[in-house]
């Protein structure tokens, strides 16, 4: 049947066979029948619905419609501002087409795989590669990745993802494993039952995206709303200002110069380089991490990796490298339990098991050697309760684990041995017997203590620098971990974590109040489960803090997913990836400091970016309004605003976009943005409204005050810049010097081009007035309106007019 293409129905479900698995031509015709492991859903646009975006927009429209305009009376000069918005429009596409596609080839070396068996061989196979009725093997740290049907073994699976119950599960043969939960513990032959877009958890994403609107970040949706709000005004403002400049009663203008005041009115209003130069920055931002081998899952961490003052990790994989040691092994009572004996215990306990975590593998990698001891049973290791158990029937019950969950309210029988041990950053696991069957709730009574097994790891070379640059970044580091809080603490210590010794176990810890509390106490939780996990991270973000957190076991996952910011190690879980905004494919936690860094820096100048887009649309919606009430002309051509943006706007931010800017962003955007912006802004009202004024007064003609409007804005928009600069770099010398003589040389050289003309004295006068007060102006407004920008630019060095005549 190979090749023959048959209606899904008509191919009969294959019942299990283990050990074979499907067939080649099995899998082929499953193939071909869309019987593939691929859902709908994309963490990226097409490129297509790129190009859509882009070019199909509000303000596009606008612009050919008043292209339009002015080509009908033959103002042909004035529709510069159509190139400007063509070359946005391309640059944009440009630069997310150029980030999809390093994301999408990052998010498929980052594809999970599992091990699954065909002609009766294991291989890993991608996920979506599956095909229903494959036999899939899961085990500890596997999200599900299709319906299934367990076939063979037994595992403990977590359905907070689909449910929001932290509970875990178990599941035996014959038992429904749901595409979307994650394996905890244990290991299993699945048959897969339901594929890609039928399987239970595609359906509910399906169900949520149909019922809900996509979110976006506080910035993008602030910038949404203004541009709605601009857009709702544009059209009524539009035609109110037009009639105002035409209708024979009012100001009785001809049919072209109402329409060129009108256009310039109009684009002065518009903010149309603000939402794209915001969705290219993000867009390069994440094209920058992907060339650090850093994935992101969701363009909205950006924003939120530069508000983050918490940043919550574990200890082994973080702080610590990864692979963990046997060092030492401290028998109990030798009369009972030999070494050697307890090394035969061990080696039972590990041998042909699959390792799941670090513990395991440093454990079955010491005690590697062969055992005639069988397994009738055994309990796999969970996070929550910290212990796993074997039955090797007359050879005895064992049970290996955190001393203080396995002995409970009996940890004093070997607190004098272990904690020295734990004191030297040591994680100390206790080997016991146990005397009656093995079910999931031990009894403490019924445990006898063998031995103590000691293991350590090396702290990462690149650990103390790693947390030295949070520190001084205003970033708190909390180390959330299952270990011993004494343990961890003591490594914490050695990594340079400040307060590391304020630590906490978390056994104590019951209620919300309990959390609440310990979250302003502590730098190390110790003795943590994947719920108390979610529950620190829930109070840090209560009590006000912007967190993220990096993790990569299955433990992680509740905490990971209710963060701010999830961060997963690619070589950690699936399950941790899967929920994690951002994935780390090198596993290196010394790229956090750059993660962050990239966040700070991209926001950091979006916002200083918007606050010079925000002051040509204040000023410009402010005078429109002023215009229908007064007899004045809008006083701007279109030409004359389209280079004034361009130099005092467009290609400042684009190269002042470029630099470093580290600090913690704080506050909201649009009220951070608008505070900068509003005093360059009502400047521009202002003098703008005091040259009109004074044109009437002296009966100068409406040309030479178009001209006179020209200088004043161009100056203000210098004087805003020169705020913006402040304190100068070299780059920003270049940028404010060559923006200023390019300028000054376009007025002068290009007056006839730019519909400017030559002043009369008294226009002259008028304006050097005019341009003398306009940095006091400014100064007063900053005054009322921003304090807090002048208080830091007296802080900061460079921030003289001096600074722009020499390189630092």
């Amino acid at each position: 049947m190979q090749g023959e293409i048959v209606n899904y129905r008509q191919i009969p479900v294959k019942e299990a066979r283990l050990n074979e698995g499907l067939s080649h031509d099995e899998v082929v015709l499953r193939q071909q029948n869309g019987l593939l492991n691929i859902t709908p859903a994309s963490n990226t646009k097409t490129e297509r619905q790129i190009v859509r975006e882009n070019v199909f927009t509000f303000f596009n429209l606008i612009f050919i419609v008043l292209g339009a305009a002015l080509l009908m009376v033959g103002s042909i000069m004035n529709m510069s501002f159509l190139i400007i918005a063509v070359a946005n429009t391309l640059i944009g596409i440009y630069q997310e087409i150029r980030a999809k596609r390093a994301v999408d080839q990052l998010t498929l070396v980052a594809a999970g795989s599992v091990g699954v068996i065909r002609d009766g061989k294991r291989g890993l196979v991608r996920t979506d590669a599956l095909v229903r009725d494959d036999i899939v093997e899961f085990s500890a740290g596997n999200q599900i990745c299709a319906d299934a049907v367990v076939c063979d073994g037994e595992v403990q699976v977590n359905e907070s993802l689909l449910t929001g119950e932290a509970d875990a599960i178990i599941k035996k043969v014959g038992d429904e494993l749901k595409s979307g939960s994650f394996v905890i513990s244990g290991r299993c032959k699945s048959r897969l039952t339901r594929v890609g877009a039928n399987c239970y958890a595609a359906k509910l994403a399906a169900e949520a995206r149909a019922n809900t609107h996509s979110t976006q970040s506080e910035m993008m949706l602030s910038l949404t709303k203004l541009i709605r709000a601009v857009g709702f005004a544009l059209i009524p403002l539009g035609i109110i200002l037009f009639i105002r400049h035409f209708h024979p009663d009012f100001l009785n203008l001809s049919l072209k110069i109402s329409i060129e005041k009108t256009v310039s009115a109009l684009i002065g209003m518009i903010p149309e380089g603000l939402y794209l130069l915001t969705s290219i920055a993000i867009a390069a931002s994440c094209l920058k991490l992907a060339n650090k081998r850093v994935l992101v899952q969701d363009m909205n961490c950006i924003e939120t990796l530069a508000h983050v003052d918490i940043l919550c990790v574990d200890k082994t994989g973080t702080i610590t490298e990864p692979k963990m040691e046997v060092a030492d092994i401290f028998p109990i009572d030798e009369q009972i339990f030999s070494y050697d004996q307890i090394e035969s215990i061990l080696a039972a306990f590990y041998y042909g098991e699959e390792p799941d975590n670090e513990t395991a593998q440093a454990m079955s990698s010491q005690f590697a050697e062969k055992t005639n001891w069988k397994a009738v049973k055994r309990i796999p290791f969970s996070s929550s309760s910290k212990w796993s158990a074997a039955d090797f029937g007359e050879n005895g019950r064992f049970i290996i684990g955190a001393p203080e969950f396995v002995l409970s309210d009996r940890y004093d029988l070997v607190r004098g041995q272990a904690e020295p041990w734990s004191a030297k950053g040591c994680r100390v696991l206790l080997l016991a017997s146990y005397e009656q069957e093995l079910t999931q709730k031990l009894d403490p009574t019924l445990v006898t203590p063998v031995a103590l097994v000691f293991l350590n790891n090396l702290l990462r070379p690149d650990a103390k620098d790693t947390f030295k640059y949070f520190a001084s970044q205003g970033v708190s580091v909390r180390v959330i971990s299952g270990d011993n809080p004494i343990t961890v603490s003591e490594v914490a210590t050695r990594a340079g974590i400040l307060n590391a010794d304020r630590y906490i176990d978390s056994t104590t810890l019951k209620t919300e109040q309990d959390f609440d509390e310990a979250v302003r106490k502590y730098t190390v939780f110790g003795r943590v489960t994947p719920e108390q996990k979610r529950s620190l991270i829930r109070a840090f973000k209560k009590a006000g803090h912007t967190v993220a957190m990096t993790g990569d076991g299955v433990n992680d996952v509740l905490a990971l997913k209710d963060a701010d910011c999830g961060i997963a190690m690619a070589s950690g879980s699936q399950a941790a990836s899967q929920v994690s905004q951002i994935v780390l494919l090198d596993s290196q936690f010394s790229a956090m400091p750059s993660i962050v860094a990239e966040g700070r820096r991209v926001i950091n100048n979006i916002q200083r970016a918007a606050s010079l887009f925000l002051v040509k649309n204040i000023f410009s919606f402010a005078l429109t309004i002023i215009l229908l009430f007064i007899d004045m002309t809008y006083p701007l051509q279109a030409i004359q605003l389209s280079l004034i943006s361009s130099l005092t706007i467009g290609i400042p931010s684009f190269f002042l976009a470029m630099e470093p800017n580290y600090g913690r962003v704080k506050g909201h955007f649009m009220k951070n943005v608008l505070r900068k912006a509003l005093p360059g802004g009502l400047t521009n009202l202002i003098l703008i409204l005091l040259a009109g004024f004074c044109c009437s007064v002296f009966h100068i003609s409406d040309s030479e005050f178009s001209t006179i409007a020209v200088w004043v804005v161009s100056t203000v928009g210098f004087v805003t810049l020169y705020y913006v600069c402040v304190p100068f770099t070299n780059l920003r010398i270049l940028v404010f010097s060559t923006m200023l003589v390019g300028m000054i040389l376009a007025l002068t050289l290009f007056q006839d081009l730019l519909m400017m003309v030559p002043l009369s004295s008294k226009s002259i006068m008028i304006l050097a007035l005019i341009v003398l007060s306009c940095p006091t102006v400014m100064r007063v407004l900053q005054t009322l309106l921003d304090p807090s920008q002048l208080k830091a630019q007296k802080r900061e060095k460079g921030g003289s007019i001096k600074d722009i005549f020499k390189f630092k």
